[in-house]
């Protein structure tokens, strides 16, 4: 059976350094295809998408809201051609009820032990409109190693240099942060993988670097600290979402090769400038992700934010707009309140205004959204700053003997100056 997998295009954070690291939902999802299926990929962010017909049945996944309607439009091209079409992905789940009209079928939830039936209606002629599993997670001794064997590894670099690769150690969130749908794609319950099951798979990734995709590492202390122990060995060098930062896990995630995480900065506290050293004094670079546009921001707090985050030296910071995605409490909120004044999912990206603030206008937002963008790599671009972050990684691979030379990442003189030196 020939599947053609197709990951939509999408339109990039404005302010922030353009580059595409490989995706991991449809290589995950490929993994729970059965041996029978021969799969073809398409990323549309890297390579160009041909309309054929050479295909038995078109499976479109899509993580964002901002791809759906690519996707729409895909759907829409090859069923005019008569192929059936299945949708899975987050923001198909966020977009079920509106992607239904495009689509031949829709999956909902996880597919590892799923897709044989979805597959064998399909080969016998009833497909059904909907799968849904959205509340019935699957058994997570199921997930195996993801199928990165149909990637395109050449196209994700960066200034000629490889882009890290994606793994996930555990789903779920027992958190239920105001802005985030994770609660309502993978319920509250936290749920690792077995241990054993990581380290099989990533011993068989050839990229030494590594971007862990789970919501949040730090949700059992017990089980952080095993698995950093178990990866030790293995000398990957990988960033992740938050860790807790306890010195005895902090010393383990270093010695597992902590490169950076990604931190919240969701306040000026003395809390969050003490966890941001504690990160640093362990050899770990912190990227904040500030959000700003919550109902208690006004313009003085979020310049004395941005002033904060240079106080307190973080390594690079990425921005966003508070955005109402559908199935989120805040979405619920603002919409109660009929403050959302947008329903373009095109405009999705986290960087524009869509909802009507309460502190400010929309337009004025917008306008600071740009100034903290601006402010914080002012006296040092995006660019060096992402350098140097690279830099880090490399000295850690060439204290523990696990540097592999490669001549793509003699990129310093993109750059203009040797920042190594700085």
């Amino acid at each position: 059976m020939k599947f053609k997998l197709i990951y939509p295009k999408w339109q990039k954070l404005e302010r922030q350094t353009v580059f595409n690291l490989p995706p991991h939902g449809p290589v995950v999802f490929a993994a729970s295809l059965p041996a029978y299926v021969n799969v073809d990929f398409v990323d549309e962010n890297v390579q160009p998408l041909v309309i054929d017909d050479d295909v038995d049945i078109i499976g479109i996944s899509m993580m964002l809201t901002i791809q759906i309607k690519r996707g729409w439009e895909i759907a829409t091209e090859y069923r005019k051609l008569g192929k059936k079409v299945i949708f899975g992905g987050i923001s198909t789940m966020l977009h079920a009820e509106e992607t239904m009209l495009y689509a031949d079928s829709v999956f909902l939830g996880e597919s590892e032990g799923r897709m044989e039936k979805v597959l064998d209606d399909f080969r016998h002629n009833r497909l059904q409109k909907v799968y849904d599993y959205l509340t019935v997670p699957c058994d997570i001794s199921l997930v195996g190693p993801a199928r990165r064997d149909i990637l395109n590894h050449t196209l994700y670099n960066h200034k000629g240099t490889q882009m890290v690769d994606l793994f996930h150690a555990s789903r779920g969130c027992r958190f239920n942060c105001l802005p985030c749908a994770v609660s309502y794609l993978g319920g509250r319950r936290f749920r690792p993988r077995p241990i054993e099951k990581s380290v099989e798979e990533l011993e068989k990734i050839d990229n030494n670097r590594l971007f862990i995709v789970d919501n949040s590492l730090a949700q059992d202390t017990r089980w952080e600290k095993d698995l950093f122990k178990a990866m030790i060995p293995l000398r990957k060098k990988w960033c992740s979402h938050p860790i807790e930062d306890k010195p005895e896990i902090l010393d383990l995630a270093a010695q597992a090769g902590a490169w950076y995480v990604y931190q919240a900065v969701f306040d000026t506290s003395d809390f969050i400038k003490e966890r941001i050293k504690r990160y640093h004094d362990y050899g770990i670079a912190v990227e904040g992700t500030i959000l700003l546009g919550f109902d208690d921001h006004d313009e003085d707090y979020i310049r004395r934010l941005i002033d904060f985050l240079l106080e307190i030296n973080l390594d690079l910071a990425e921005f966003t707009v508070l955005t109402p995605f559908p199935h989120t409490r805040i979405y619920e909120n603002l919409k109660k309140e009929n403050r959302i004044f947008n329903f373009d999912w095109n405009d999705y990206t986290a960087g524009k205004v869509v909802y009507q603030p309460k502190q400010m206008t929309a337009e004025r937002l917008q306008e600071l959204y740009y100034y903290a963008w601006d402010t914080f790599y002012k006296e040092e671009s995006q660019n060096i700053k992402m350098l140097k972050l690279f830099h880090k990684v490399v000295m850690k691979e060439k204290a523990d003997g696990s540097y592999k030379s490669r001549k793509t990442e003699l990129i310093t003189a993109s750059f203009g100056k040797d920042v190594f030196n700085t």
